[in-house]
């Protein structure tokens, strides 16, 4: 038997006092705050006492730094996945007001049910998506956690609820450390992950970067 159920859970806040659109840049920690958000995350799963078989994380510091106290509360030993990580994106280091007064960049825009920015989003979903089944299938009961980013947890849940891909970034459903949940069943052409729950636990009161990237 494969897994019973499969969270993928957002990474805490980042320190990021510059405002910038960090993707996959180095050196982007959680805050303190975000120590405490996956913390939060982490507490919610375990309250759920369903048992976690495996942890997939993507390679970035904040997700590492949010799968700790994951590792903590289950013992679980961590995944490294390169499939689970950010998008890769043209504006990576600069502060998108800024960007985006400049006309230079208004090419970048011009085709955003792609996104004409960065890397498409069919692209990535086919990758959540493979992370995903070969997490599934490598254990033999249990829960999955899959600690990734916004954009993949945001268009992997549009593209397995059958919506369009193409969104507004500001109206995300994908807060800091939110857990969205999914579990597999039979469907006319097979198995397919259906989302089973959404759930918010930790408090991003006071929180400065709460922002898509």
């Amino acid at each position: 038997m494969p897994a019973d159920r499969l969270h993928l859970v957002r990474h805490g806040e980042v320190y990021n006092p510059r405002r910038v659109l960090y993707g996959r840049l180095p050196g982007f920690g959680l805050s303190v705050d975000g120590r405490r958000m996956a913390r939060q995350a982490a507490e919610y799963v375990k309250s759920l006492e369903r048992p976690v078989s495996a942890l997939v994380v993507s390679p970035l510091q904040r997700t590492r730094e949010s799968a700790e106290p994951f590792v903590e509360l289950f013992g679980a030993e961590p995944f490294i996945d390169d499939r689970v990580i950010e998008p890769t994106n043209v504006f990576e280091g600069r502060r998108m007001k800024q960007a985006l007064a400049n006309p230079l960049n208004w090419r970048h825009l011009s085709r955003p049910a792609v996104p004409s920015w960065g890397e498409p989003y069919e692209r990535i979903v086919a990758r959540m998506v493979a992370a995903m089944d070969d997490a599934w299938n490598r254990v033999p009961a249990g829960d999955v956690v899959v600690v990734s980013h916004q954009l993949p947890i945001w268009v992997t849940h549009l593209a397995l609820s059958h919506q369009p891909t193409r969104h507004d970034p500001r109206k995300r459903r994908c807060a800091l450390s939110s857990v969205t949940s999914f579990e597999r069943r039979d469907g006319a052409g097979g198995p397919r992950f259906v989302e089973v729950a959404y759930a918010t636990p930790a408090s991003t009161a006071g929180a400065v970067d709460v922002g898509a990237v």
